[in-house]
């Protein structure tokens, strides 16, 4: 089972709108290296939901309950379906993960603006002790 980062702007897609609707198909992702992630997504994996703007935090945690597949709607694209798992409360800042000093290598530290990114081993098992109840 791998971990990955999907982020989303609350102005178009929340954690409480996933919550709510329970799965989703996540789409609109068209940066190159975005894409090859949601790729390489299997059914099982973990996503950290992640709100960019504003307080730009990890917010939540879904599964892949698909693997990554072709867009049928943008050939340039991919989707994967995802299942609500559950909000990580309080929200893990990006000022958190930074100010940590522990993620250097980590997309998000190093490239904040792509959208869809594997997660290190090492910022797995650092939110696993932050969430000690999380089911993941």
């Amino acid at each position: 089972m791998n971990f990955f980062l999907a982020k989303t702007d609350p102005d178009t897609y929340t954690i409480d709108q996933l919550e709510r609707d329970g799965q989703t198909t996540w789409d609109g992702v068209t940066n190159p290296q975005a894409v090859q992630f949601i790729g390489s997504m299997k059914k099982g994996d973990f996503v950290f939901i992640y709100h960019s703007g504003g307080i730009s935090a990890v917010v939540g945690l879904a599964k892949a309950v698909s693997a990554g597949r072709l867009d049928p709607k943008n050939a340039k694209s991919k989707v994967v379906d995802l299942k609500f798992v559950q909000r990580l409360d309080p929200p893990t800042t990006l000022t958190e993960v930074k100010s940590s000093g522990l993620f250097a290598d980590f997309l998000l530290v190093r490239n904040s603006r792509l959208s869809t990114m594997a997660c290190p081993e090492h910022f797995v098992a650092w939110m696993r002790k932050r969430y000690p109840k999380a089911k993941f």
